[in-house]
């Protein structure tokens, strides 16, 4: 289909916007520019009406919940959650029920995702058996079936042996280990940080050295093996002064972390209820704004969301019984813009880059910008628009802290290879 975009707006490398057309043939970007060909020679005609338009989003963390638990999310709600959010290429868990951990596993996995999803999703392997186990998986097997990189997202790998061997295993390979770093040792039964407002709401609290020994240990591992050691949802001061001195002495470590650690902090926390139980939790303020700095200083690499859905009753309960996890595709930009561009804390392109470039960079993944011959993967913004985050969501699941909240930056329309795969105005 020949697809024309237009009145659209691109922020440039300076911070300007700037008008753009967008010209997409056979699923690819032919053109950039403004167009004198009328609209009548193109099939379909967008018009953006003064939209940001960006490369599709790009999110290397979220949990789609197939197989296993589809009660909370689906590769299909899953993946319409995203485009609704503007992304365009996703990288799912495999905290799964069978977990996708031998080659078989993993290619049923895609053909799930083939059949169901409207965006590009890209699946993890676990690097232990059943994630839980301290028996490594056929880590070549898994390679050749299609693994995006290897993780056990949920659970941190306690044995400091058994990642090392993980290390040389995925190093061999050209891969990435991407860790969930917490000391079960350390957890105590902690469902909150603990601090002055866990004593106050009288909940069990989480270390900060929970998150930050266990990335200084593994700092140190890949620096012996010579593997990319990605660090999952950094949250305290202290773990990402460990990343920045690990990154001057050279060790290939990069990081992410989420909306929800930069713009809430504990003291957000109102009162006991599972909305608010995220892992790693709500932190201080002193580790909220040095996840800040972080980003600016390039310590911290880029935005993901840790898109994590749950039903409604597992969550509408005290933070002591709820599972652990918030949902986040359908917000993350609009958060970002709201909380940061509008206020003059970060600029657009910062934010732009570290929702599309950054993370594409970093995995060495062929989107995330806007360039001619490249797939059409392309996610348009209402920059002036107030909305309020609902209280639904495309997503199965609900569970944000954020709803009700007014944010600017709502999603206009998404497309991935060229494929209309998000319009507000049919939603």
């Amino acid at each position: 289909m020949k697809t024309l975009i237009k009145n659209g707006r691109v922020v440039t490398s300076r911070n300007q916007l700037i008008p753009v057309d967008v010209w997409i043939e056979e699923g690819k970007i032919k053109g950039l520019g403004q167009f004198t060909e009328t609209a009548e020679s193109f099939e379909q005609v967008i018009d953006a009406k003064n939209g940001l338009i960006t490369p599709g989003l790009v999110d290397v963390h979220v949990h789609f919940r197939e197989p296993g638990f589809e009660y909370k999310e689906t590769i299909e709600t899953g993946s319409r959650s995203a485009a609704k959010g503007g992304f365009t290429t996703v990288c799912a868990m495999p905290n799964l029920n069978p977990v996708p951990d031998t080659p078989e596993r993993l290619t049923d996995m895609y053909q799930r995702i083939e059949k169901d999803s409207v965006v590009n999703i890209l699946q993890y392997a676990p690097i232990t058996k059943e994630l839980n186990t301290e028996k490594l998986v056929d880590f070549a097997g898994l390679k050749k079936a299609g693994a995006f990189a290897f993780t056990n997202d949920g659970v941190g790998v306690q044995t400091a042996g058994v990642m090392y061997e993980a290390m040389k295993e995925a190093a061999a390979l050209d891969m990435a280990i991407v860790a969930h770093t917490e000391d079960e040792s350390l957890l105590f039964g902690g469902v909150m940080h603990l601090g002055e407002k866990s004593k106050e709401l009288g909940l069990p609290g989480i270390m900060s050295a929970t998150e930050s020994s266990q990335i200084a240990r593994d700092v140190l591992l890949a620096k012996e093996t010579g593997v990319h050691y990605h660090v999952c949802h950094v949250s305290t001061k202290e773990s990402v002064e460990v990343i920045r001195q690990a990154k001057k002495h050279g060790i290939h470590v990069t990081c992410e972390v989420c909306p929800h650690h930069l713009i809430m902090t504990d003291c957000d926390i109102t009162h006991d209820h599972g909305y608010f139980k995220m892992n790693p939790p709500l932190r201080a303020t002193d580790d909220q704004q040095a996840l800040i700095d972080g980003l600016l200083d390039g310590t911290i690499d880029c935005i993901a969301t840790d898109h994590a859905p749950h039903g409604h009753e597992e969550k509408n309960q005290s933070m002591i019984d709820s599972p652990f996890g918030i949902v986040g595709s359908e917000t993350a930009f609009a958060l970002m813009y709201t909380h940061f561009v509008k206020t003059n804390r970060f600029t657009l392109k910062q934010v732009v880059y570290w929702m599309t470039e950054a993370p594409s960079k970093l995995f060495n993944l062929e989107t995330g910008s806007l360039n001619i011959g490249a797939d059409a993967d392309i996610a348009i913004f209402d920059l002036d628009e107030e909305v309020v985050i609902p209280e639904e969501f495309v997503s199965k699941s609900h569970n944000t802290p954020f709803s009700g909240e007014k944010v600017v930056g709502d999603t206009l329309y998404t497309f991935v290879k060229g494929k209309l795969v998000w319009n507000k105005k049919e939603a």
